[in-house]
């Protein structure tokens, strides 16, 4: 079987700190589509520890816009 290109690079979210997190590329995607409106998906890798699940494909050489800071809690005084 001849391997076929990748289409996509696979990013995943890490988390930094509670408020500040990154894109790290996890793999290559390959995306076809059989014909019947249905997608079919190929990672070559996934991370380990701290996965959420989520997984953003770009084209091949476009990057992930960095993901927008948590906001932060405001100084409380114990009032609810």
């Amino acid at each position: 079987m001849t391997e076929k290109p990748s289409t996509h690079t696979a990013y995943a979210l890490r988390r930094e700190s509670r408020l500040r997190s990154r894109w790290i590329e996890i793999g290559h995607a390959r995306i076809y589509r059989d014909g019947n409106n249905v997608h079919h998906v190929y990672l070559d890798r996934l991370p380990i520890g701290g996965f959420s699940g989520h997984v953003h494909l770009s084209p091949v050489g476009v990057k992930p816009p960095e993901p927008e800071p948590q906001p932060e809690r405001p100084e409380g005084n114990g009032d609810i």
